[in-house]
């Protein structure tokens, strides 16, 4: 199973936020949108890096109430992992266990075409999983 085929599933939309937006922009938005990480929108393309609940945390409990201010860009990552949507999945779980990240954008062309977090990786890796027993049930018992 490659990246292509998660998004066809999952889509490609991506929430983004602006580097001059606060942090307290991005966490009102990570809650309405429910989700865990923000890409970063900026002058580089094809985005200038990733804000991800653990920023926030980590940054919360080393600044205090006075982090809610800071700029995104003050606080994002912008050493960004990446995969494009040729990649295996199991190439991609084990790039994300490896460098302990839980989202990757995704980018070909140039272009950001998707996002995909750890939680998608889990769900497609066990429906998987599913079709593949279904598949040895129904040849042992001769279906």
């Amino acid at each position: 199973m490659r990246v292509s085929d998660l998004l066809a599933t999952k889509g490609h939309d991506v929430v983004t936020i602006s580097r001059e937006r606060t942090i307290s922009d991005a966490i009102a938005l990570l809650q309405e949108r429910a989700i865990g990480a923000l890409v970063v929108t900026g002058a580089e393309p094809p985005f200038a890096g990733i804000l991800s609940e653990r920023d926030v945390v980590r940054a919360l409990a080393t600044n205090g109430e006075s982090s809610l201010q800071q700029k995104v860009s003050e606080l994002m990552t912008t050493d960004v992992s990446v995969c494009s949507e040729s990649t295996e999945l199991n190439e991609l779980m084990t790039m994300m266990t490896d460098r302990r990240i839980r989202h990757v954008p995704v980018v070909d062309d140039g272009r950001l075409v998707g996002l995909v977090s750890i939680g998608d990786v889990v769900k497609a890796r066990l429906e998987e999983l599913e079709h593949d027993k279904k598949d040895l049930l129904d040849y042992v018992s001769g279906r």
